[in-house]
């Protein structure tokens, strides 16, 4: 099992897709198993956009990502960077194929709804950003067997 990152954006909170957007994740079969609705200081913006740091889009990426309160989700599952990945689409929306979460909700170049960890090692990092101690909680799921095939006594 595998836990991510996710950042439902200033856009998405202000559009009010919060709801839907995990309600695709929950339908896949994703475990949310930490959430925080946040306002992102400059400095954890910075700290978080490191690697974007002298690009031309850098002070207005950070701009936005402070400018109203974000979500931030770890969700947990098989896989889940690169589910959370294809779900997302394409960085922009008007390049997003339809049934994606930026294919049907997103058309800005700039704002993009949502971001997700690319990596595990992105993903542990950012993770320990957004959220402390106890906040990322482990806890067993009803209907994990459903979601998956454990008959060989682990995820499948």
């Amino acid at each position: 099992m595998e836990t991510t990152l996710i950042i439902l954006k200033p856009d998405a909170v202000q559009r009010g897709l919060m709801g839907r957007i995990i309600s695709r994740f929950e339908d896949k079969g994703l475990q949310v198993v930490g959430a925080k609705l946040m306002r992102i200081t400059p400095e954890l913006a910075a700290e978080h956009y490191q690697s974007h740091q002298g690009k031309p889009f850098y002070d207005g990426l950070v701009q936005f990502m402070t400018s109203s309160p974000v979500l931030v989700l770890a969700l947990r599952g098989l896989g889940s960077i690169s589910v959370c990945r294809k779900m997302m689409g394409a960085t922009f929306g008007q390049d997003a194929e339809p049934g994606t979460i930026r294919g049907d909700f997103g058309l800005s170049r700039s704002f993009n709804l949502i971001h997700g960890s690319d990596s595990p090692e992105a993903a542990a990092k950012e993770l320990s950003l957004f959220f402390g101690a106890n906040e990322v909680l482990d806890f067993e799921r009803a209907q994990a067997g459903w979601i998956y095939d454990m008959t060989g006594g682990s995820a499948e």
